[in-house]
């Protein structure tokens, strides 16, 4: 769940991306695994009969960080961050997520896909 205000806009990456809703000082913490909010799916649910289904959850989930068994969704708009091989963010901690650098309001959010999705590539 996303810590610190953010909203959508276009994104210069790629389609929607998540944005600083104020000035984040490096070092801040802005986002934590709550669970309720945030919510561990059984990752067969990614060949879900359902295709939107299918497709929601393997765009937007990521593997969960213990069990292979299961997948990661964001309860928040958190799912909207985009990927960076140079992230403004840290999310090399499973349940925890830093500002790497001094982000400006308005700055959109990334980070790196491969900290929490091993074997990451783009397509």
């Amino acid at each position: 769940m996303m810590l610190i205000p953010t909203y959508l806009a276009q994104s210069a990456i790629h389609g929607s991306g998540l944005f600083a809703g104020e000035p984040i000082p490096k070092g801040t913490k802005i986002w934590e695994f709550l669970p309720g909010l945030d919510v561990e799916i059984d990752a067969n649910h990614l060949q879900h009969p359902n295709a939107a289904i299918s497709a929601y959850l393997n765009r937007y989930s990521y593997p969960h960080h213990l069990d292979a068994g299961k997948i990661i969704l964001d309860g928040d708009n958190g799912r909207f961050m985009n990927h960076s091989d140079t992230p403004n963010t840290d999310v090399a901690t499973p349940s925890v997520g830093f500002a790497r650098v001094d982000i400006p309001a308005g700055t959109e959010l990334t980070c790196d896909y491969g900290e929490f999705a091993p074997g990451f590539t783009l397509e």
